[in-house]
């Protein structure tokens, strides 16, 4: 009878072990999913995932206890946006946070209409048809702005009390970044009232940063405006090398 007792209750516990690795994986895919979507690198937006995790785990979504979250970058690569939004859909992602430049909200809002996205974006978000109004965004889509663009001129008028005789200001500016033209619009506008040429160089590669830099050294400028860019943050480390070296 003991004996019989003894293999009933191996069998049982082998049971429970199998069953417990299947209990853990039910419930974590229990928990809600929160979708993170950036155009930026992971390492570039370290501190801003950090205050991101404080946050939620302020309001008592601890990731990996009471939620998952599921991160996707494009690492600069703007194209890759939309595949990773609808990444994000597929695994049922009740809210997604769109951050890393406005491009990462449109994608996150074109590949449904259904899941709130919240962004983060530096542009107007209404002149790029994310939301119907500031006052009322509509649909699913609501967050901060920043409006950068205003601040482009005041950083171009910042650089001109800095460098006064710098007449030739060279523009990094990244053609495949979704707000580029409204960049170079609020820049050139901001050059034209200050009386200064402007040397647009775009760069969407860690190559043609490489490219932008050389020829900055054949046609010489007075002064260096990096434009707001997710991906310029990304390379910032590049980018200060490089200037170091002018």
């Amino acid at each position: 009878m003991f004996g019989m007792r003894r293999r009933e209750f191996i069998t049982l516990l082998g049971g429970a072990a199998a069953a417990w690795p299947l209990a853990a994986r039910a419930q974590q895919a229990a928990m809600p999913v929160i979708g993170f979507l950036s155009g930026a690198s992971a390492v570039a937006y370290e501190p801003i995932v950090a205050a991101f995790r404080q946050g939620l785990a302020d309001a008592g979504y601890i990731e990996g206890q009471t939620v998952t979250i599921e991160y996707r970058w494009a690492e600069g690569q703007y194209d890759r946006l939309p595949a990773l939004a609808a990444d994000l859909v597929a695994r049922k992602a009740a809210v997604i946070a769109a951050a890393g430049g406005i491009g990462s909200a449109l994608a996150a809002k074109a590949a449904s209409p259904t899941i709130p996205v919240v962004f983060v974006a530096g542009d107007d978000p209404v002149a790029f048809g994310l939301v119907d109004s500031f006052n009322r965004p509509g649909g699913n889509v609501t967050g901060v702005s920043f409006l950068l663009p205003a601040l482009e001129a005041k950083r171009l008028e910042l650089l001109h009390d800095l460098v006064p005789k710098a007449a030739v200001i060279a523009v990094l500016v990244n053609p495949t970044f979704a707000a580029s033209n409204v960049r170079v619009t609020a820049a050139r506008d901001a050059a034209n009232t200050l009386g200064l040429q402007l040397n647009i160089l775009n760069a969407s590669s860690e190559r043609d940063i490489d490219n932008a830099f050389a020829s900055i050294v054949e046609k010489p400028a007075g002064a260096l405006l990096v434009t707001s860019d997710p991906f310029f943050v990304s390379r910032r480390e590049q980018i200060v090398s490089l200037v170091d070296r002018l």
